[in-house]
């Protein structure tokens, strides 16, 4: 049997629950997305309960904001 086909938001989903998590153009590269749209998605993540971190670039290096989820939703019983 073949596995199901992940979508983008499961991959994106596995890159930030990473523990270097993902740069923004790491997951336009994935997905294929704009970055605007990679944004919305990380709204989203936050609008259903994950604690999406941001941690800016670090003085004197290249490259953009690291994201990465530290929380997931909680889970209603």
């Amino acid at each position: 049997m073949s596995k199901p086909k992940q979508t983008k938001t499961e991959k994106v989903r596995a890159m930030l629950t990473r523990p270097q998590g993902a740069r923004l153009e790491a997951i336009c590269k994935a997905t294929g997305w704009q970055p605007h749209s990679a944004r919305a998605i990380l709204s989203g993540f936050r609008k259903a309960g994950y604690t999406v971190e941001r941690r800016a670039p670090e003085a004197g290096k290249l490259g953009g904001s690291v994201y990465r989820i530290t929380a997931a939703p909680e889970t209603a019983e």
